[in-house]
């Protein structure tokens, strides 16, 4: 085989020259981080994009990000590149959280830490994860729905199957749910996953929860604004936006809006700003060799990993200009036409 087909190769399946590990990004004084994201096109993974670039760029850092484009299999084949291209640090948004485990490996092999940003990556050596506290997150969604709806069927409508958090944030609304159920004050009409955390796909599950029930629904605990949204369109539908009860989170802009409308009930905000300043930070610290201060450990059925978590805020229709104070919109986008 020709010298630079090898090289072609090798660089496909993400190793060095002729084969051999590609070395970490040799400026630690300016050290070259990798963003892996699930998938940019959705507006919440924009923006963490552009305050994390912004905040390691004033660390003195490098940033390469890429985009799966809500793909596995092109999110794996991007790590292996940036791996190749010599990068410090992994950043990762991870698509489907249990299959990262085997390029997480090959990261350590060629001297490249990983930090789980927002969903923890599962069964793999990850070095760190930094999030919101999902747990609160749930908790505060089905609180904010409780309040308005202490009573009445409720439809659990959850995030995407491949992602933990999903699975973290059921937990937390459960505490909070549960012992209304078992007292029988609210009865679950139906649960589902959203695949891909998908509106169109929660659109349909709603339209069938709808007509499976009689249009007797009260609460739609929604596990983000996503989703929420495809929730809400069906309600409108049969002209029971606002009448239902629907939660959120991320806060994301629709989200915002359909809050102050009065189409869904609460959402949850997470300054991303804090989130991504605060990972940009750490990431700068694991190329460095500094040792981060964390305040938590999640198991990831690997390890105990050593975590940050910050604190959310519930959003209701009288706390929304919350996010116009701190800046994350203006008031023109949050009232305007």
């Amino acid at each position: 085989m020709k010298l630079k087909n090898l090289c072609a190769l090798a660089l496909s399946c993400g190793l060095g020259m002729l084969g051999f590990a590609a070395p970490a990004h040799a400026d630690k004084a300016h050290p070259l981080i990798g963003f892996s994201i699930d998938d940019m096109r959705l507006e919440r993974w924009a923006r963490d994009r552009d305050f994390f670039n912004a905040a390691a760029t004033k660390l003195g850092a490098k940033v390469l990000v890429q985009s799966a484009n809500g793909s596995e299999e092109r999110q794996v084949a991007q790590i292996e590149n940036m791996i190749s291209r010599g990068v410090d640090v992994l950043v990762i948004v991870p698509q489907n959280s249990k299959v990262l485990g085997n390029v997480i490996a090959e990261a350590h092999r060629n001297g490249v830490k990983v930090l789980s940003y927002d969903r923890l990556i599962l069964d793999a050596d990850i070095d760190a994860y930094i999030s919101f506290d999902n747990l609160k997150v749930g908790q505060m969604q089905a609180q904010g729905l409780v309040d308005v709806k202490p009573k009445g069927n409720y439809f659990l409508l959850g995030g995407a199957p491949t992602d933990n958090n999903a699975k973290v944030l059921r937990q937390g609304q459960m505490q909070v749910l549960k012992p209304l159920i078992d007292k029988g004050d609210i009865k679950v009409v139906g649960d589902q996953w959203v695949p891909d955390w998908s509106p169109a796909k929660a659109l349909s599950i709603i339209e069938d929860a709808l007509t499976a029930n009689a249009n007797r629904i009260d609460a739609v605990v929604a596990s983000n604004d996503a989703i929420a949204g495809g929730a809400v369109q069906a309600l409108a539908a049969q002209r029971l936006a606002g009448k239902v009860a629907v939660s959120g989170q991320d806060a994301d802009l629709a989200g915002v809006k359909r809050v102050v409308a009065g189409t869904q009930t609460m959402t949850v905000y997470k300054p991303l700003d804090q989130l991504a300043t605060q990972a940009a930070g750490l990431a700068v610290g694991l190329a460095t060799g500094k040792t981060p201060v964390y305040n938590a450990h999640y198991e990831n059925g690997k390890k105990s990993v050593n975590t940050i978590l910050l604190q959310p805020i519930d959003l209701t229709r009288a706390k929304v200009d919350k996010v116009i104070s701190d800046g994350f919109y203006t008031h023109q986008q949050v009232y305007g036409n």
